[in-house]
C-alpha cells in the first residue's frame, strides 16, 4: 500500500465509525418487556420496562432481563464493529482497528 491507499483507509475508516457511533441498536428480552437501546459507542441510552409484565415479586427476572437486554444490545454493537472492520480491510485483522 502507498501513503495515498492508507490515508484513503484512514478517511473511509473515520467516516464507518462517525456513521456507527451514531447508530442506535437496540436489544430486547423477554418477548419486548425489556428493551435498552445503545449507541455504536457502547453508551445505553435509554431503559424501557414494560410496566405490565411485572410485579414486585419479579424483580429478580426483570434484574436477568435487564442483563439480557443489555447482552443483546453489545452484542449487536460488536457485530456492526466487526462487519465494518471487515469491509474495510477485506477480512484482514489489523491490530488495534477495534
Amino acid at each position: 500500500m502507498n501513503m495515498r491507499e492508507i490515508q484513503k483507509m484512514q478517511q473511509r475508516l473515520g467516516k464507518m465509525q462517525e456513521e456507527l457511533e451514531a447508530t442506535q441498536f437496540t436489544g430486547t428480552a423477554g418477548g419486548g418487556a425489556v428493551t435498552i437501546i445503545m449507541s455504536g459507542k457502547f453508551e445505553i441510552s435509554a431503559v424501557k420496562i414494560d410496566p405490565e409484565a411485572f410485579n414486585a415479586e419479579d424483580i429478580a427476572e426483570l434484574e436477568v432481563m435487564v442483563l439480557a437486554a443489555a447482552k443483546a444490545a453489545y452484542d449487536k454493537v460488536s457485530d456492526a464493529q466487526a462487519k465494518m472492520s471487515n469491509a474495510l480491510t477485506g477480512g484482514i485483522k489489523i491490530p488495534g482497528l477495534f
